[in-house]
């Protein structure tokens, strides 16, 4: 028996899915921001309940506990870390203050970054005041030019202490090269404030974070370790007290936005951001492997934001460029994903300083106290109001029947937040509420995809999240997609991903090395020994880290990736290796082609300029253990009527109607595979509904997919659902 119990705590929900035995359960409950450890058992006894297995049972047996979730960057966003302070070269503290040349517009939305005159650059995690400079300096090539000078070390670490920080963040020039000085400023902490004090200092070094090129960003990224390592201890603290007490010995897995998982004694805050969209991308990489897709873009809309992946080839294949957590640049081995404020928990406005013109998000109702019609006090209009005002939501049958949802305070808001400041009708406000949120979707959703060198046409859409099914059908008309596909854990997916991911450590080393020298005929030149070295300490980190998470290091595999850019430019391109290690001429020229061919792939041709030579600049190594393959029920395919699961009809204004059409709807629990419904139709499932509009078809496969097809370019609405499934 093999039971895995996956969480993701969103802003709005918190979502469960577990396996037990063979058999797959979900369960969302409501996120509860003043202890996440109560969301977090709410959804397991959930679960539990389906499954007909006692708490303490079903704990007990589990074999993992894999976890997302937004606490950490939420305590970010609203500045309430720890005082930290800061030691890097004399001569250079001020960089940190300094930053990039682009840093004000850094985490900035498009228009916020359009509006120059009112952008302004975020208030740094650490003053001036808790920055001091250390005597000492390395070079590029990690050469001493100048030793530690431990005395005034001491001094510099005694007044970060008196003048209130509570952490210290050590980040020296070059320390990715010589860490040596990191190291020995670390032992002055503790030699200065021991652990056996109260008040001993916990210290964190960029050299051990994250040893990279580039300075400010490694500043950034461990600033942001020790700022958010607190808060995350203590969170994952309370959380496994509470396992232990109902029997589970095991510790909890944290997602990676690395695209894998470890132990949280193994995982830094950091690692943690964007974890939840990342495991719904992996879910789609699983599901493109199970449905044999090869393009697809991977869609979640909740009730607080809308996140896009791309996956070609079947799975993931690009990082972020340069990732930004919140309002900071940072370092790291981010998978790449896209995220906007429009969810169903997205507030609509009239902003008078633009000719009143409507608009939607990014502010977010959240859960507490949520849309208006949640009837909890919300009083301004969302996405969610908008779908109950045109219904498209039972307002009786929302979250399984366990909330009753208020037509009439969501009407209320409408009226007076949009339709009498626009001057328009409720249901006239109720839609083009509905068609700019499904126009910000679908328009960033191609943006994505066509800046990216891919044609939309040519994926399918994978819908996600419990709003995503609703709204599917509508924004992908903006790609030109005509097949949307949702499952039967669209409103939990992100959990539901995480149970197919594996163990994964990255570790990262800058070290500048040339492959290919200049010229037009291509030599190969490379110290093998320097290469191989450097994929052997990674490899070792990677050994001990696995080993120590209780997995037999031979079932540890690895990958090698690496930075590299031609001659003459300036930024960095990663690719997987071809090989591990290089012992002659040919290894070396195959990770050349390899990188040309990527390159070009990525760039065209034009941009390809291996005459110039060719450098590796990074080195990124993984290190994987499998995870058992998970195996989704199926049920057999058998064409038959849809009429069975028909449950009456609601009225609906559909987008394209000029009034209300009577509609038929589908319970989903009742549907099987086979079932085909033509729209106009609504599917009504415990935590979401699917939108069937006119032209579209409505079908399950063997895995109770939803497979939503555009068949015609039928006026939506103009037609009601007849008894047989065919229009009338």
């Amino acid at each position: 028996m093999t039971t895995r119990i996956n969480i993701d705590a969103g802003g709005t929900f918190t979502d469960c899915f577990t396996l037990h035995d063979g058999e797959a359960v979900s369960a969302k409950t409501p996120t509860t921001e003043h202890d996440m450890s109560e969301c977090f058992f709410q959804g397991i006894r959930k679960c539990a309940a389906q499954l007909d297995v006692g708490l303490e049972d079903l704990i007990s047996d589990v074999d993992s506990i894999r976890y997302s979730t937004t606490t950490a960057m939420n305590r970010l966003i609203e500045r309430k870390g720890p005082k930290l302070g800061l030691l890097t070269t004399a001569g250079v503290q001020d960089y940190p203050q300094i930053g990039r040349g682009p840093r004000w517009a850094d985490g900035l939305t498009d228009s916020e970054q359009r509006n120059i005159s009112d952008a302004k650059k975020p208030e740094y995690l650490v003053p001036d005041a808790r920055t001091n400079g250390i005597r000492e300096r390395v070079d590029s090539e990690g050469t001493v030019l100048r030793p530690l000078d431990e005395d005034h070390a001491r001094e510099q670490i005694r007044d970060l202490v008196d003048r209130g920080a509570r952490a210290i963040v050590v980040n020296l020039l070059w320390s990715y090269e010589y860490p040596d000085h990191e190291q020995r400023i670390r032992e002055l902490v503790r030699e200065e404030y021991p652990p056996s004090y109260l008040g001993s200092i916990p210290v964190f070094l960029s050299s051990e974070v994250m040893p990279t090129k580039q300075e400010y960003e490694r500043t950034n990224t461990t600033l942001l370790d020790a700022y958010l390592s607190e808060l995350m201890q203590e969170h994952i603290a309370d959380i496994k007290e509470r396992l232990e007490a109902f029997g589970y010995e095991g510790d909890v897995q944290m997602l990676h936005n690395t695209g894998g998982m470890a132990e949280s004694y193994k995982t830094t805050a950091v690692e943690t951001f964007n974890g939840g969209p990342v495991a719904g991308l992996k879910g789609g990489e699983f599901l493109c492997d199970v449905l044999d897709y090869e393009k697809a873009v991977v869609t979640d809309m909740g009730g607080t934001s809308f996140d896009i992946g791309i996956l070609t080839g079947g799975g993931v294949q690009s990082y972020e460029f340069e990732p930004i957590i919140d309002r900071w640049r940072v370092s790291g081995t981010m998978i790449e994903s896209k995220s906007i404020g429009a969810g169903g928990g997205s507030i609509a406005s009239v902003n008078d300083e633009l000719g009143g013109r409507l608009e939607v998000g990014p502010e977010s109702a959240g859960a507490d106290p949520g849309p208006a019609c949640y009837n909890r006090g919300g009083t301004e209009p969302t996405v969610t109001d908008a779908d109950v005002v045109l219904g498209f939501i039972d307002p009786e049958k929302f979250y399984a029947g366990n909330q009753s949802l208020s037509v009439d305070r969501a009407e209320e808001a409408i009226e007076t937040h949009v339709a009498d400041p626009a001057g328009m009708s409720v249901t006239e406000a109720a839609r083009n509420i509905r068609r700019i949120a499904d126009g910000n979707m679908g328009n960033t959703v191609r943006k994505e995809t066509m800046l990216r060198g891919h044609d939309p046409r040519e994926f399918i859409l994978y819908s996600f999240g419990g709003a995503g099914p609703l709204h599917a059908a509508s924004f992908s008309s903006y790609l030109d997609i005509d097949t949307v596909v949702t499952t039967p854990y669209s409103p939990v997916f992100c959990a539901m991903g995480s149970a197919t991911m594996d163990t994964l450590h990255i570790y990262e080393q800058s070290r500048s090395m040339f492959l290919r020298d200049s010229g037009e005929e291509p030599t190969y030149d490379v110290d093998y020994d320097e290469f191989n070295g450097v994929v052997d300490d990674l490899k070792a980190k990677g050994r001990r880290d696995i080993e120590s998470e209780g997995y037999d290091p031979d079932d540890i595999t690895y990958e090698l990736e690496l930075d590299m850019r031609f001659g003459g430019q300036i930024h960095v391109a990663r690719v997987g290796s071809p090989r591990l290690e290089v012992h002659d001429e040919s290894d070396v020229e195959a990770i050349c082609e390899h990188f040309i061919e990527q390159y070009t792939e990525r760039f065209s041709s034009y941009s390809v300029t291996p005459e110039h030579g060719i450098t590796v600049e990074n080195f990124a190594l993984k290190a994987r253990v499998d995870s058992p393959d998970i195996d989704l029920p199926t049920e057999p395919v058998e064409e038959s009527s849809p009429e069975p699961a028909r449950n009456g009809e609601r009225e609906i204004l559909w987008a394209e109607a000029d009034q209300y059409r009577s509609t038929a709807v589908f319970d989903y629990d009742d549907l099987r595979p086979g079932m085909a419904i033509d729209g106009p139709a609504v599917v009504d499932a415990d935590y979401t509904t699917t939108a069937v509009p006119a032209g579209w078809t409505y079908r399950l496969d063997t895995y109770r997919n939803g497979i939503l097809e555009q068949t015609a370019g039928t006026d939506a609405g103009s037609t009601t659902q007849a008894p047989t499934g065919e229009t009338q």
